[in-house]
């Protein structure tokens, strides 16, 4: 009997195997990042087209949502005064006509060629006395004909239509109908869980007679997407587990004790709560790997701070790593403050005790302190060392490493988290690993992402603190300046952020160079404004944020280089220029700059109105929200999951169908059956089918199949 086709196999069958699919075909589908019958397979339609509930534009109304199909009569485009892109169209059924514009979407007027089909989602608004979509979804429906139709995503800019890719799909199962596509999970699961196999499913999905065949099948291949995720976070932990042994720290040390006690205000339950967890496992002979979340002002310094000491007290040392200068510095300076007046025991000096030594390692750090450094790196008399990549570069070594702390950990891959905990002891102990990030994470995000770390939660801000009053300004600017002035009159500062350093011919954006130059010669001429963005050298970045912290500028011009971490609790306006141009979670974190003070404050969205509607939910939601993880929600729903593993592979998407929105459901089903399917020691062995499947899924990314499945 033929075995049935694996994965790994229909991913290596070039699309051009199919019929129709030449040369030109074939350069056309990988602008879709489809290359193999694999990538075809999975390239899910976007949505379906129920034709029995399509509307006819003469019963459609004003206000209404709704879904049209019709034929293209008129395309023109023009440009405004300040080079924007209009599309014009006229679209039109058998019952009446509708007109469409597009703003800024230059490419729809090569798209929309007169007489071509297309179906169209949007609100239906009446300007001028004519019905009017503005920049609505277009897809692209060829001569495909049949009650429930599939609509394929970017088929359209790269010139295919829906109807390629359901041909060649239809091909491609057709082909694989003799033997079959691999099915690992076995029969039981299918049952209990009530799912189709997965050849079913695939055929389902592109294929569907009824809706209700499309969820099935979606609930099927979903499952697929996130169990393959889970079961390489599940082998990582176990093999970690199974083979890493770390320091067992003491967590009543009298130093503890001491910094506890010597704080100037009471901490959080949150804060807490989450110190107790890291202790645990500090007192455990099994290394930690724990993910600290928290919102903007939650306290994870504090808490990172405590884990360090608890590695300090014992003579062993610790080290923070931070993805900038920037942000390393002000680490710098928040822990040196904590540590002031704190001893540890040393019998070379005549009392038996030293102040505790905190050191600072970038590439800004050179000659003769840097060789400083690192000599008291690696004869432990340097305590705990904050640095950026600096710290795992070659030649870096210490002499008992048990804490590593990793910030914005989202910034390194794992093999430079992984780098800066070999550097640790050389006794076959690994150092306990902490990261943090300052964006808050959907719970079903937290365990698909980071499902091989244990997670602590910061969900409370300290007391005192009042909610950032944010407006969304796209008239009127003069007023936001009027308050620059109104604060600065009291004493405060403000950030003024631009998504670029110079000015772009190819993007519409502000820049922080050209910002600056025009407010000191304008509106704010009378203030002492500065500019710091990430081509400035070291000396030039730590002299301007000195300069902001001691109240020597009045405002300071940056880009995102001061994202996260800056800490100047007097400034109490931000102003984010082209504001459209940013997540929620990059806004959320700027505006998280100001209102860490005692002082009211506000942050200011600059954008036009001729913004997408993705980009009007943005603005919007950080005008409703002040709590970082309701927006972590509502980012996760507009934007997608994207890569699961790492940034670099660009391309590979983790995650085509599931949604870690959506599908909260399945992700716990996907961590439960990884539980059950993978052994003690980080195997599947009991499970042959799914472990060839995993090592081709792991293999096909740019990564290192093992080092990967190490972590």
């Amino acid at each position: 009997m033929t075995e049935p086709i694996s994965l790994r196999e229909l991913d290596a069958i070039s699309v051009d195997r199919l019929q129709g699919v030449g040369e030109q075909r074939r350069a056309s589908l990988e602008e879709v990042q489809i290359h193999s019958v694999f990538d075809l397979l999975t390239h899910y339609p976007r949505r379906y087209i129920d034709r029995s509930h399509e509307a006819k534009l003469v019963d459609v109304r004003p206000g209404q949502q709704v879904m049209v199909v019709g034929d293209i009569e008129s395309v023109t485009s023009r440009r405004t005064r300040n080079r924007k892109s209009i599309v014009e169209a006229s679209l039109s059924d058998e019952t009446g006509s509708l007109k469409l514009v597009f703003f800024n979407q230059a490419w729809r007027s090569k798209q929309l060629d007169q007489g071509l089909t297309v179906a169209l989602f949007g609100k239906v608004d009446l300007y001028r006395g004519h019905l009017q979509m503005t920049n609505p979804l277009v897809d692209l429906v060829g001569d495909r004909t049949g009650k429930i139709v599939a609509i394929y995503p970017q088929s359209g800019k790269a010139g295919l239509t829906t109807w390629d890719i359901g041909r060649w799909s239809t091909e491609a199962l057709r082909r694989c109908r003799s033997r079959s596509i691999v099915d690992p999970l076995p029969p039981r699961y299918l049952q209990e869980l009530g799912l189709l196999d997965r050849m079913q499913a695939l055929e389902a999905i592109h294929q569907p007679t009824s809706m209700s065949d499309v969820l099935n099948a979606r609930d099927r291949l979903v499952l697929d997407e996130l169990l393959r995720v889970q079961l390489v976070l599940r082998m990582r932990k176990m093999r970690r587990l199974d083979r890493a042994s770390g320091v067992k720290h003491k967590v009543d040390d009298p130093l503890l004790a001491k910094f506890v006690d010597g704080l100037p205000f009471a901490l959080t339950a949150a804060q807490q709560r989450t110190m107790a967890e890291i202790s645990a496992d500090l007192n455990s002979d099994q290394p930690m790997h724990r993910l600290l979340q928290g919102d903007v002002g939650a306290g994870k310094t504090l808490v990172a701070m405590h884990a360090l000491l608890t590695a300090i007290a014992e003579g062993h040392q610790g080290a923070l790593m931070a993805p900038t200068e920037v942000l390393a510095e002000q680490h710098y300076i928040n822990l040196y403050e904590l540590a002031k007046g704190l001893e540890v025991v040393d019998p070379t000096t005549l009392t038996g005790v030293r102040p505790l030594s905190i050191k600072l390692l970038t590439n800004g750090v050179t000659g003769t302190d840097r060789r400083r450094v690192v000599k008291g790196m690696e004869d432990g008399s340097v305590d705990l060392v904050i640095g950026t990549h600096a710290l795992i570069q070659e030649g870096i070594t210490f002499s008992s490493l048990s804490v590593v702390v990793v910030d914005e950990q989202h910034r390194f891959g794992v093999e430079q988290r992984s780098v800066l905990r070999e550097r640790g002891r050389d006794d076959g102990r690994w150092p306990h690993l902490l990261v943090m990030t300052a964006t808050p994470i959907p719970r079903t995000a937290a365990m698909t992402v980071y499902g091989d770390l244990d997670v602590s939660t910061l969900n409370e801000l300290p007391p005192g603190r009042s909610p950032i009053a944010t407006s969304w300004v796209s008239q009127d600017v003069e007023q936001v300046w009027d308050h620059v002035h109104s604060e600065v009159t009291q004493g405060r500062q403000a950030y003024v952020v631009c998504p670029l350093i110079e000015d772009s011919d190819k993007l519409d954006a502000s820049s922080a160079e050209n910002t600056r130059q025009e407010l000191v010669t304008g509106v704010l001429s009378d203030l002492n404004v500065g500019l710091l963005h990430g081509r400035l050298d070291a000396v030039e970045k730590h002299q301007t944020m000195e300069a902001f912290r001691e109240g020597q500028l009045d405002v300071l011009v940056a880009t995102t280089v001061i994202e996260v971490g800056v800490d100047v609790p007097n400034a109490t306006t931000m102003i984010i220029l082209s504001a459209d141009r940013f997540g929620i979670a990059q806004l959320h974190q700027l505006r998280g700059r100001v209102g860490r003070g005692s002082y009211r404050s506000t942050c200011f969205l600059i954008a036009t109105e001729e913004i997408s509607e993705d980009a009007r939910e943005r603005l919007t939601a950080l005008e409703e929200s002040n709590d970082g993880f309701a927006l972590a929600e509502r980012d996760l729903e507009l934007r997608g999951e994207g890569t699961i593993f790492e940034q670099r592979q660009s391309g590979r998407n983790d995650l085509k169908l599931a949604s870690l929105a959506r599908d909260r459901v399945w992700v716990e089903r996907a961590r439960d059956l990884a539980a059950e399917l993978v052994d003690g020691k980080g195997s599947l062995e009991q499970h042959l089918l799914f472990e060839d499947e995993i090592r081709w899924f792991v293999e096909r990314r740019d990564d290192d199949a093992e080092n990967l499945l190490r972590g």
